[in-house]
């Protein structure tokens, strides 16, 4: 990251999201995770020793209910002390926002937003929903709490295999299989935007939109925790895979937001309890090792910086398109 006056390099903003241990307990479907065990305390200071180590700022998106419980506050505040930012991910981590009525969505947001920020000591103005979930409600709710920016879509094809996927590997009901029968998105998804927009909110309201990017044209995701997994068939097919995706983004004038999760930086050892989870037989250090590997390659091409600041870019932006929620 370069925080040099002059420098020309177009934008990519780095965001991660927070998602607990009892998160990904809860997707498996394991048991306990209603008791919501933390790694919080364990993963959050290597992870800003990794951002240290790449020199590089980022917002993190934090679930409300991780940031209610006391436990977990000395961690969540030492992010904001590091000089990141913060972000809404919902208060419970319910992929199926989207199904929420408006009164539910509202006070899911408005929970999450008071919890963060007496957790943080700094509000968030800026929301990802869990498993990429939005709605027009969520948009309406974000706009009327004055938030910023929504980054929840995910512009890509590819939501219904992912889902399959999922399906196949989590011990689910048929009750939770319905449930989360909308995870991921559909197909059509790949039709959106892969750079910024404004929702049209009625009259002259509006709300901005930064979709985590997919490859422009191709739609096909290069978040890390892809790049991680083309790595353990072929480092040289990840890299070449990110090369095509900087090329692609460079060619079309797009400003990318890349997206990290925890299980991207940490394995096995710091994580016991979530041996199932693809890539935790490798160590912390070997995934972080790669990571430092693909933000180098980033920050050759773009300057690094958190949500925020990419979002205070679009907003001065005349020539930014504008879309109704649907």
């Amino acid at each position: 990251m370069s925080d040099r006056a002059d420098d020309r390099r177009p934008m990519a903003s780095l965001s991660l999201d927070v998602d607990n241990l009892w998160s990904y307990m809860k997707i498996h479907g394991d048991p306990g995770w209603e008791q919501r065990p933390s790694y919080l305390y364990t993963f959050v200071p290597y992870m800003l020793e990794v951002l240290e180590r790449a020199n590089a700022r980022i917002t993190f998106f934090i679930v409300g209910i991780d940031a209610e419980r006391e436990e977990n506050h000395a961690a969540l505040r030492s992010i904001v002390e590091a000089g990141h930012e913060v972000g809404n991910h919902s208060h419970e981590h319910e992929p199926w926002l989207h199904e929420y009525t408006p009164e539910q969505v509202r006070a899911e947001l408005l929970n999450a937003h008071r919890a963060i920020e007496r957790a943080c000591g700094r509000a968030p103005d800026g929301f990802r929903g869990p498993g990429f979930s939005w709605s027009p409600e969520v948009l309406r709710a974000l706009h009327e709490l004055d938030y910023r920016y929504d980054a929840s879509t995910l512009p890509t094809w590819l939501g219904p295999i992912a889902r399959t996927y999922y399906f196949w590997t989590a011990r689910l009901t048929r009750e939770e299989r319905e449930r989360r029968k909308g995870l991921f998105g559909q197909a059509r998804d790949g039709l959106r935007p892969v750079g910024p927009y404004w929702w049209d909110m009625g009259g002259d309201a509006r709300l901005l939109e930064i979709p985590v990017t997919t490859i422009p044209v191709f739609r096909t995701p290069f978040h890390f925790s892809y790049l991680a997994y083309l790595a353990r068939f072929s480092r040289a097919l990840m890299f070449a895979y990110l090369h095509t995706a900087l090329t692609m983004c460079r060619l079309t004038g797009t400003e990318p937001s890349f997206l990290l999760h925890p299980l991207d930086v940490i394995g096995g050892d710091k994580a016991p309890e979530l041996a199932f989870f693809p890539g935790m037989d490798l160590s912390s250090e070997a995934k972080t090792e790669l990571l430092l590997a693909v933000l180098g390659v980033i920050g050759r091409h773009f300057r690094l910086v958190p949500m925020g600041e990419h979002a205070r870019a679009c907003e001065s932006r005349a020539a930014l398109d504008r879309r109704v929620p649907a």
